[in-house]
This record gives structure tokens, sequence and C-alpha cells, in this order.
């Protein structure tokens, strides 16, 4: 059990990534629809979207190398501000008809997306290396709460003002307020830089960090987990309106989506525990096989729901298991870099599917992609599968 420092930090940590998210869930709810119902753009609906995880990619390395000299709370806190300005852009470009503007609002709010995902890390640094599993799975559970209040804002403010969801991206700059705050109440470890010595050991290139096995198969699995989830996210909403359900059914997928990628995670530390993480992985493929199944079988509420459900699932168990996996390949003094092109790898992926989703969407149907979904899902099979086959040879071999 952690000592009460340990939980208090972890309870706050995981109280920022609740109210973060939420924003970050926001978002994904209002952006599509925002530009395809009021700006009229549809084959481009969800680039302010690819936007912003472009600029997650371009601000891991900054971000982490920033913290790893000044602090984790510094670089938080500088994400908060980054996140309030973002938003604000976003109003803004909605509110005038400027599409471009929009784009502009998303590329800032990376920053703040890109030191978000990094709070998982800082978890472990947060606590007792026997709880490492337990405490990114913790923090990550913060997004259940997020997957309430994301949803609830946006639709509570999605017409509160002309045009619709101007109100949404106004929220979201209090949401980033919030974490601002809770944020200066966390007791992080002291910087690297600021450590004599270096810990665990001299660091070493990031080649040959990132040329391990362990590190490639994480890196491998997290950049499909998000790359999956972040596809097949992004079209749900325009697919959901394009089959003749009501905008407030996305609101609702939404929510379920997210509830599918958080609530696991009180029992996914626990699980990695018992059964291994590479099983955990394996599992996390098999859900999200699974998920696009539903989503070929039919095109109802219902179909929605479970499908986008099961790969929130599918997305935590591969997730969060690829990001323990990660964190036992590299040396704390070498978390910067290699936290930094984990991320990189991961986001790019991202940017790249949450692009092409509403394209694909708009021109091929849903179908399609659930279909390419499942191309995504065979490399992590492959991936994981290699490594869980080794692994076996390995403890045999002994």
């Amino acid at each position: 059990m952690p000592n009460r420092p340990m939980a208090r930090n972890l309870l706050l940590l995981m109280t920022c990534q609740a109210i973060g998210q939420a924003g970050n869930t926001m978002m994904f709810v209002a952006t599509a629809l925002a530009v395809s119902g009021v700006l009229g753009i549809q084959d481009l609906a969800t680039l302010p979207v690819t936007m912003q995880h472009l600029g997650v990619m371009l601000s891991v390395f900054p971000a982490a190398m920033l913290m790893q000299r000044k602090g984790r709370r510094f670089g938080f806190r500088l994400a908060s501000v980054m996140g309030m300005l973002g938003s604000s852009v976003c109003a803004l470009g909605l509110y005038s008809g400027q599409f471009l503007v929009m784009c502009l609002g998303g590329l800032i709010l990376g920053y703040a997306v890109a030191s978000t995902q990094m709070y998982r890390f800082a978890a472990v640094e947060l606590a007792a290396p026997a709880m490492r599993a337990k405490a990114i799975s913790w923090v990550t559970a913060g997004g259940v709460v997020a997957g309430i209040i994301g949803p609830v804002l946006a639709r509570m403010t999605h017409d509160m003002w002309v045009p619709i969801y101007t109100a949404t991206y106004v929220a979201m700059i209090g949401v980033h307020a919030v974490v601002f705050i809770v944020m200066g109440f966390i007791r992080f470890p002291p910087p690297v830089a600021k450590v004599a010595e270096p810990v665990g050991g001299v660091s070493r290139p990031l080649w040959e960090i990132a040329t391990q096995r362990d590190y490639m198969v994480a890196v491998i699995a997290a950049m499909i987990a998000f790359g999956t989830m972040s596809f097949v996210m992004s079209a749900a909403p325009l697919a959901i309106v394009g089959c003749g359900l009501p905008h407030t059914e996305a609101h609702w997928v939404i929510f379920v989506h997210v509830m599918g990628m958080f609530v696991p995670s009180f029992f996914t530390g626990n699980l990695i525990q018992r059964y291994g993480v590479v099983n955990i992985m394996l599992l996390g493929t098999a859900v999200f096989g699974v998920a696009a199944a539903v989503g070929l079988g039919g095109t109802n509420e219902w179909h929605f729901r479970i499908a986008l459900c099961l790969n929130g699932v599918g997305w935590n168990f591969l997730f969060v298991g690829a990001t323990t996996l990660v964190t036992t390949a590299y040396r704390p003094s070498e978390r910067g870099k290699a936290q930094a092109l984990n991320d990189f790898l991961v986001f790019g992926t991202t940017t790249t599917c949450s692009l092409l989703a509403g394209i694909l969407q708009n021109r091929l149907g849903w179908f399609p992609l659930n279909w390419l979904s499942l191309g995504l899902v065979a490399v992590a099979v492959a991936a994981v599968g290699w490594l869980w086959t080794r692994r076996r040879l390995e403890v045999a071999a002994a």
C-alpha cells in the first residue's frame, strides 16, 4: 500500500488527469461537429484535432526536456497556460468563422495534451518501484471522471451561445485553469538536472535505448493503441450524424467510449501484476478486434455505443501495458529523451490516423474504416506476440 504522501500526490495527479482529460474529451466531442455544422467543411472536419496531435508531436521533446531541467510542476503548469491559450484561439476561430484560426488553436492545445500524457510517467516517479503499474493505472483512472465531466460540459454548453460549441471552447479555458491551480499542490521529486550524480548510471545514446527489444515493442504497441483509438473516435461523431442519429447521440457514444478507456484502470495494474504485462497487452489487442467486429455489425445507436466502449477497453489494456513496459527500458537519467521519443512516435501515428479518419469516413464510410482498424491491430498482435514468444523461449531455455 502507498504511504500517505505518495497517496496524496497520486490522488492530486489523478485529479489533474481527470480535469485535464475532460478538456481533451470536449475537444473531440465538439470539433468535428462544429467544423462540419457551422463552417460547412466536411472532408477536413477533423483537421483541428489533427493539428492538436501534430502539436503534441512537436511539443513532446521540448516539454520533456524542459521538465527534466525545470521540474514536473513548472512544466505541467506551463502546459495549463498553453491549454487556456489554445482553447481561447479555438473559440475565437469558431466565433469568427475562421477555420485556420481553429486549426492554430488545436496546434497550441497540442502542448497541453503532450504534457497531460506525461502524467503517467510522473506517476511512476511519485511511486515506489514495486507500484509502477498500479501508479500508472490509478492516475489513468482519472479519465473516468473526465469521461463524465467532458461530455456533460459539452452537452450543457454546445448550444448555449451562437454559433454552437463556442461556449464549449470557452468552458475548456476554465478546465485548464483548474488544473493550473491543483498542480501547485503536488510535491514532485527534484529535476534530474539538479541531482549531483546520475541516478542509475550514465545516460546512454537515444539510439541504444530505442533499439532495445522491450522498448521497441512497447512503443509499437502504444502507437497502435492510440492510433486505432483516435482513428475510430475521431470518425465516430461524423458517422453517427451521417447515419441519421442526433448530435446528442455522439455525446453519449463519446461518454461510453471514455468510460471504456478509463474505468478498467481501477484494476489494470492488478491484472498486470498478476498475469504479466505482455499477457494484458495481448488481451488489449483481442478486445480491439471484438470492438471492430461490433462496429461492422450495424449502425444503430447500440452498435456505436458497444463498439466505442470496447475500443476504449482495448486501448486501456494495450496502452497501460505498453507504458508499464517502456518504463523498464530506460534509466532515470534517460527519462526525458526516452519518454519524449515514445510520445513523439505515438502521436505521430495519432496525427496521421485522426487526419485520415475524417477523410475516409466522408469518402468510404464507417465499415471500411473499421476494416482498416483491424489492420492496425494486426500489427500490434504481431509485435506483442513476438515478444511473448521470445520470453517463453527464454524461460524454457533457463
